[in-house]
């Protein structure tokens, strides 16, 4: 039996989104080649970063709980030749910790859905290395590190990433345009709506209105909630609050003038949101994603600075949404569509344009394509030193 190619994904717990994304991607290489390849999920900054970036997991609650200064160091540190800098004088104190991840992390094709791991992990492979591809995990707002020249192939979920990458020095060959990669369960058609709604006890005599805050509960979901919930109305609540347990409690303590059900972390969010109206939320792009996958219309309430800054704009653009940041505000836009169901309606069908739910298989099949055609020319260049077609 022939050895099984391997796929190494390096991703970090800094915001659910690489997770999920590196989760998606190897879910769908399963799905595509079932049992022809192995993937291994590496967590880098866990494992391998030195002290303190191995804690990045752990600091990356507090970063975004202070969102100004997070987003001026990303812009200070957001342009090509600053980029290059920054790797330049990090070289030396990750080149250990990288050198160590390609030994003992051996693969024949690798995937970073981290900005920060690629350059330092490149250079640690050197130039005779397995293919290497970057997948863009955040939609609009992308920070210069995602581009590298050297990488073979650069995944991106959006024609504004695309254009960056351009603008980053990219070659038009190197950059492919197929959606951010999530979870199969959130890719599959819409279904019996009916059938959800009797699964999940929600009621069908009137919409729901979805408020989620990501996998950790941030943002102002408790004032958003109450904001719409006062002076009642012909619709029904569905708060997600994530790991946020002290969140939970405080919902579930809450009087509500509509019908609310309240939820911790939730395995069924696929469901909730075939069978939602609209989705309150933070402008997370996973989220975003996984709503255009279900047609389902979004109402933004905010954004990290930085790599979320451009994702509200774009769900506008789309058709599928509108920004409408604080809780008063946010509560208006709710009930404004919910007033005219044939702007919700537009709004579904322009997510569904909007969506590319094949972007983990496309990945998949790319990965494939890259290993197969490394094992008939074994000595393979990086993309930066091909001799131009």
């Amino acid at each position: 039996m022939a050895e099984r190619g391997r796929i190494v994904l390096l991703f970090s717990d800094t915001g659910g989104g690489h997770r999920s994304a590196a989760e998606a991607i190897a879910e769908a290489v399963e799905l595509e080649f079932p049992g022809l390849y192995e993937t291994r999920l590496v967590d880098a900054f866990k494992s391998y970063a030195p002290i303190p970036l191995n804690q990045s997991a752990a600091l990356w609650p507090e970063l975004v709980r202070r969102p100004q200064t997070w987003g001026l160091a990303y812009r200070l540190s957001n342009g090509r030749q600053r980029g290059r800098v920054l790797t330049a004088i990090t070289w030396p104190y990750v080149r250990r910790a990288a050198q160590r991840l390609v030994s003992e992390a051996p693969a024949d094709a690798l995937v970073s859905v981290h900005p920060l791991f690629i350059a330092p992990v490149l250079k640690a492979l050197g130039p005779a290395r397995p293919p290497f591809v970057t997948v863009v995990t955040d939609i609009v707002s992308t920070h210069a590190l995602w581009y590298h020249h050297q990488a073979d192939v650069c995944c991106v979920p959006t024609q504004a990433a695309f254009e960056r990458a351009l603008a980053f020095g990219m070659q038009p060959e190197q950059v492919r345009l197929v959606g951010l990669p999530v979870a199969d369960r959130f890719c599959r058609p819409a279904g019996d709506r009916e059938r959800l709604l009797r699964e999940l006890g929600w009621p069908s005599d009137r919409p729901t209105v979805l408020i989620v805050g990501g996998g950790e509960g941030m943002g102002p979901l408790f004032e958003t909630a109450r904001a719409l919930a006062r002076g009642g109305g012909d619709f029904a609540l569905a708060v997600v609050a994530g790991r946020n347990d002290s969140l939970r409690r405080r919902l579930e303590a809450a009087p509500w003038e509509v019908p609310t059900q309240i939820y911790g972390f939730e395995r069924r969010m696929p469901e909730m949101m075939r069978a939602a109206t609209l989705l309150v939320s933070k402008a997370g792009p996973g989220t975003i994603t996984e709503a255009m996958n279900a047609g389902l219309p979004m109402v933004l309430y905010s954004y990290v600075p930085g790599q979320e800054e451009g994702n509200a704009a774009y769900v506008v653009e789309t058709g599928a949404g509108v920004w409408a940041p604080g809780a008063e505000a946010t509560a208006a836009a709710v009930r404004r569509w919910l007033a005219r169901p044939q702007d919700v309606e537009r709004a579904s069908h322009a997510a569904r344009r909007a969506a590319r739910p094949e972007a983990a298989r496309e990945i998949a099949r790319l990965l494939a394509s890259l290993m197969e055609e490394r094992t008939r020319a074994p000595a393979r260049l990086p993309a930066a030193a091909r001799p131009p077609a």
